[in-house]
């Protein structure tokens, strides 16, 4: 079978399911392997709760004709944010060591400090999308990617899987009509 010509329902909820597995496998790789996402890995998760969020919805909706476009494009919006992300965090690991940014703080405090009131929202926008010198460290790696590199390749195959255009199969097409049943 054809994943290709699955129907937009199937199709999405697995992009749905595969969100979620991402993000369960993130959540592993920080309760058991004990790896502490940096911001730039924190935005990542949400860009994947973004997409998972619009699969499941699209799935559950599956609307007709042009209705499936706004699904295709909030779920490309995720991506594009998540490539974005990704690739900032692969530039920053890429960096030789002498030009790394310094750290700086950590998820948890910038929000305490958005939430005192001592930090304004647009500053702790800036500061989470900057990155810092945790983003550059490399943790983690399989097949000699980082998970950085790994999101990237999985924001992509999504946004595609999501912009594949489906047809609505129509099972009734050569049924005869109601009325010449009733006769």
């Amino acid at each position: 079978m054809n994943p290709f010509r699955w129907s937009f329902r199937v199709a999405f909820l697995l992009g749905f399911v595969v969100c979620a597995a991402l993000l369960g496998y993130a959540l592993y790789a920080e309760q058991q392997l004990r790896l502490m996402p940096c911001n730039l890995c924190i935005l990542q998760r949400v860009a994947f709760v973004w997409m998972g969020l619009w699969f499941l919805i699209g799935g559950l909706h599956a609307p007709r004709a042009g209705g499936r476009w706004v699904y295709v494009a909030l779920v490309l919006v995720g991506a594009a944010f998540g490539v974005a992300i990704a690739a900032r965090q692969l530039w920053l690991q890429s960096l030789p060591a002498d030009q790394i940014p310094s750290c700086g703080a950590p998820y948890s405090m910038l929000l305490q400090q958005l939430h005192a009131g001592s930090l304004p929202f647009g500053r702790f926008v800036t500061l989470m999308l900057s990155g810092s010198g945790d983003c550059a460290q490399v943790t983690w790696r399989f097949l000699g990617l980082s998970m950085a590199g790994w999101t990237l390749i999985w924001y992509v195959l999504l946004a595609v899987w999501a912009a594949v255009p489906r047809s609505r199969r129509n099972h009734l097409r050569n049924a005869p009509p109601l009325r010449a049943l009733g006769r």
